[in-house]
């Protein structure tokens, strides 16, 4: 616990550090309030008889950098309106009858834990570059991290003192390449090449072009080039189309970022000449995947899915009086003592709580049988189908899928809880069939992803013939259905009409409804397990 608090603030003042002075680092907290994100009445002006708008953190950070932890854990509202403000670059505030423009030209940046939950796929593919930083996977590599993080912890100061000189050389290549980047061209050959291999990765976002060809120029800049080539290109496409991709065998594989393309300092440089070799293979670890911490940022530009921290603050919806508000609505408390006294300052009984809605999605869990009982009657392309069709038609903001499937001697999550749709077409697209039918694993394998937002539906004929716990495949599976507690629907994709058989022997055990897979095939409106969860 002590590193991680000690470790969180001092990452984001290297980062302020890096900037040429004077430069502006603002930090946005986890918890902030739309008014304070984008400005909102000044109250104390207010109380003084002088409405008057004060600036949010938007507009401090013009000109500089404006920096998100954990930004997967912004709520959406105000995730969308951050966006809006770094696309566009001004601000627009609009509060108790004022009105406002603001500029707001700033680089966002931020930072998320992926175990924690993901962006919305929409807000992801705003970012224009997404790197992920792993561990190595040498252990000389991990020593040197190990030693540097213990020297720091011993004398910070001293610490600083022995980087200074790589600090100040890379304060000053930043500083260098802002001011030659206007100059750097991108010539239509360049242009092209970008373009061509963003349509091979199948990107439809056009933001990922203009991300390519922004960043290469950025590259350039910091390398001294005054025209972008290759090299510049492949160093910044695996940040710019990693995110934005969905992975299949018929996409290329992302070219790793070259070290060489980094500057260095002189005595770097000369040392990188005696030990190339070296060098080449202690970044051969870059492609090792271990996720810890994902950094997001965007030099012009979530809602979390997933574990939650509690449910994300929403749009206020109404007020409500009180004496300790945890968020003043400032107008409603300003005229209900112009109402009660005749002067706008608010005594303790004035006082209104904003009210927000909760905003916490539902978990859709798709557990789908794709033993050989199902391929042999060529019902695996109905079952695609109409799963496919309820994920489009059903998913809202803020919900999930994962997908269970199971075949053969065992189950296993095809997908994780997600809210990329078009990763989880893909994924049944191409699901395997065939074998026998694990059905009791997949069940148990379901109740651990069950969470209080979550939407079962099991699509299978009930054929259970591998056991799990004991020798009867069948009352194992029974057993496992008994212990989920959740709204859910089972698809009985053995019978075409209502005299159901096995299937409809595991929704009795579950406590939920049965229909056949025509019925499922038709449509099923999945707003009335949306109500079972809310009655719930």
């Amino acid at each position: 616990m002590e590193t991680k608090a000690r470790g969180r603030p001092r990452r984001r003042e290297l980062l302020a550090e890096l900037l040429p002075k004077p430069g502006r680092f603002v930090n946005l907290p986890i918890g902030i309030t739309e008014d304070r994100l984008l400005g909102g009445l000044d109250l104390a002006s207010t109380l003084k008889g002088e409405p008057a708008l004060r600036p949010g953190l938007v507009a401090e950070a013009n000109g500089g950098i404006l920096y998100v932890d954990e930004v997967n854990l912004l709520p959406d509202h105000l995730a969308d309106a951050l966006l809006d403000a770094a696309a566009t670059g001004v601000s627009t505030v609009e509060r108790e009858g004022f009105s406002a423009v603001q500029e707001a030209r700033f680089v966002l940046m931020g930072s998320m834990n992926p175990e924690e939950g993901s962006l919305r796929p929409q807000l992801l593919d705003r970012f224009a570059l997404v790197a992920d930083i792993t561990a190595s996977g040498l252990a000389t590599e991990r020593r040197e991290v190990v030693e540097r993080r213990l020297i720091y912890d011993a004398d910070p100061a001293l610490f600083a003192a022995r980087w200074m000189e790589q600090q100040i050389y890379l304060q000053q290549r930043i500083a260098a390449a802002r001011v030659m980047l206007p100059s750097v061209q991108c010539s239509t050959v360049m242009l092209e090449h970008i373009s061509t291999i963003v349509c091979e990765h199948g990107v439809r976002s056009l933001r990922a072009d203009l991300a390519i060809a922004r960043a290469s120029c950025a590259q350039a800049a910091l390398l001294g080039c005054e025209e972008v080539t290759d090299e510049h290109i492949g160093a910044v496409l695996p940040l710019a189309l990693a995110h934005r991709i969905t992975h299949s065998p018929q996409k290329p594989p992302l070219p790793q970022t070259s070290p060489s393309l980094l500057p260095q300092t002189p005595a770097q440089s000369r040392e990188s000449e005696e030990t190339d070799e070296t060098t080449e293979q202690r970044f051969s670890s870059l492609s090792v995947r271990t996720p810890e911490l994902r950094w997001t940022a965007n030099g012009g530009r979530s809602g979390a899915t997933g574990a939650r921290k509690g449910p994300a603050p929403g749009p206020v919806v109404r007020n409500r009086k009180s004496e300790s508000p945890a968020e003043l609505d400032s107008r409603s408390s300003v005229l209900e003592a112009i109402a009660r006294t005749g002067r706008p300052s608010p005594r303790l009984q004035d006082l209104y709580d904003k009210v927000r809605e909760p905003i916490v999605g539902s978990r859709f869990l798709f557990v789908v049988d794709s033993s050989g009982s199902h391929a042999a009657r060529e019902r695996m392309r109905v079952v695609k189908g109409a799963v496919a069709g309820l994920i489009e038609r059903s998913l809202r903001r803020r919900d999930e899928i994962a997908v269970i499937v199971f075949r053969g001697e065992s189950a296993e999550i095809l997908v994780d809880p997600t809210s990329d749709v078009a990763a989880v077409v893909a994924a049944l697209e191409y699901l395997p069939t065939g074998g026998r039918t694990p059905l009791a694993h997949a069940l148990e394998l379901a109740n651990e992803l069950v969470t209080p937002e979550t939407l079962l539906l099991l699509v299978t004929d009930g054929r259970a013939n591998v056991p799990y716990r004991s020798n009867d495949a069948w009352d194992d599976a029974l057993q496992a259905a008994a212990k989920i507690r959740c709204p859910g629907l089972v698809v009985d994709t053995e019978s075409s009409n209502h005299a159901f058989g096995k299937a409809k022997e595991l929704a009795d055990a579950m406590r939920v409804e049965c229909i056949s897979l025509s019925e499922f095939e038709a449509g099923y409106d999945f707003a009335v397990l949306l109500k079972n969860s809310v009655d719930r």
